[in-house]
């Protein structure tokens, strides 16, 4: 079972994956990506669903159109673990050549 991280300790990872935000009311981060069309919106999500899929660790997210919106959260620990970080840096490095200007 994944363990919750500290809330230093994810504010310090959170340097390290820019665009990333915590969210207020709740233990998770959050990212909104911009794409240039829905074609490469897509692209992107079904490159996370794959690494999603691998690691077992599941994004709660949101497509309409060009317009990805991502929250990432460990239910299992009620609180952020190194998956949800994981995740968002690959996200991240999925997203860096499809990003719209």
């Amino acid at each position: 079972m994944p363990t919750a991280l500290t809330a230093s300790a994810v504010e310090a990872a959170l340097e390290s994956i820019p665009g990333w935000q915590l969210e207020p009311t709740r233990p998770s981060i959050h990212r909104t990506f911009r794409f240039t069309n829905f074609s490469t919106a897509w692209a992107f999500m079904s490159r996370c669903a794959l690494e999603a899929e691998r690691i077992n660790h599941h994004p709660e997210w949101s497509n309409v159109w060009a317009t990805v919106d991502v929250t990432l959260t460990t239910h299992d620990c009620d609180g952020l673990s190194q998956l949800d970080l994981d995740l968002a840096a690959f996200m991240n490095h999925a997203a860096a050549p499809l990003l719209a200007p």
